[in-house]
């Protein structure tokens, strides 16, 4: 096993450990169900174990590990159905939140939507599927603080957390990238055009879409 940088002192140890550790998960190099040793953690990151702890705590809450009693920490296993309920959700969130970017956007906002866009386009292009997940979740997150509802942002944040532990995995599958930014484009140009409805509907659609890529996902895994 590769060593870690050694991470900061003081307060912020335990986030810098959450992070690097979320990250180790979402790349797969730890996989679901993956037991995580806090001993073994500790010398990696150049730590004691109480940071590890702490950090594998907060995981815990964010639904990414699962603490077994008598038995140790381990990656949290999605099932297939607990995901499509969390698509079944985030599609009714972010419906909402596209209708009511329509109401909010400025031009500034459009700017920032295009350069998203364009920077999803090129990593599309070099099949940089780490690069494309990043602005993807970007721009998620600007259509939700367009929508000007905390309430709903939290809720959204919490259903994409839960769906980290997949998503990031199946969107390098051939197609699947440039399908969804096709996708992106509607969303921005209908709320571009202050077309409420068609901006709710093609959201929407935009994640019932990336529920059918999770569903092959599943099925050829």
């Amino acid at each position: 096993m590769t060593t870690s940088p050694s991470v900061p002192r003081g307060a912020g140890l335990s986030n810098s450990i959450v992070e690097q550790l979320k990250q180790l998960i979402y790349t797969g190099e730890f996989k679901p169900g993956d037991r995580l040793n806090e001993a073994a953690l500790a010398l990696r990151m150049g730590t004691s174990r109480g940071p590890i702890r702490e950090a594998v705590r907060v995981l815990a809450g964010l639904g990414i590990v699962t603490a077994v009693p008598n038995k140790g920490v381990y990656v949290r296993q999605l099932t297939l159905r607990e995901a499509l309920e969390l698509y079944e959700l985030r599609a009714l969130v972010f419906g909402y939140a596209a209708e009511r970017a329509c109401d909010h956007m400025t031009e500034e906002h459009r700017q920032r939507c295009e350069a998203l866009l364009a920077g999803m386009d090129q990593a599309c292009e070099a099949g940089e599927g780490t690069v494309y997940y990043e602005l993807n979740l970007q721009f998620h997150a600007l259509i939700m603080q367009l929508s000007n509802n905390r309430r709903a942002q939290q809720a959204y944040d919490d259903y994409v957390k839960e769906l980290h532990l997949v998503r990031r995995r199946y969107f390098n599958a051939p197609g699947n990238m440039r399908r969804s930014n096709v996708e992106h484009r509607a969303i921005f140009d209908a709320i571009a055009a202050n077309n409420a409805a068609r901006a709710r509907a093609a959201a929407e659609r935009h994640v019932q879409a990336g529920r059918v890529r999770l569903m092959a996902f599943f099925e050829d895994s």
